[in-house]
């Protein structure tokens, strides 16, 4: 028989600080298809809405599908070692 024994640990799952975070913007503005104009990534978000208000001067359009993009990490409370797993399970055995 074994049994299992899981253990919890309220792991936050937190922005990586590491990693930048990415923006960008796509222009859906069309009666019948989408202009598809694109701003391209970008590591800050002022820098996507000055496209949009460039597109917006140069054309008109003005609806815009926006993409925000990160990386998590894990990180366990303090106190608890960083090489613990947020779910793990031990395997008992018994005779």
């Amino acid at each position: 028989m074994t049994r299992r024994t899981f253990r919890y640990v309220p792991f936050s799952i937190v922005q990586d600080a590491t990693a930048e975070p990415e923006y960008e913007a796509r222009c859906v503005a069309g009666d019948e298809f989408e202009c598809g104009a694109e701003s391209g990534v970008q590591h800050d978000p002022a820098e996507v809405e000055e496209w949009q208000r460039r597109h917006t001067q140069e054309t008109r359009h003005t609806r815009y599908r926006r993409n925000f993009a990160d990386y998590a990490v894990m990180q366990p409370p303090d106190g608890v070692p960083l090489g613990l797993e947020p779910a793990r399970v031990a395997r008992v055995h018994v005779s």
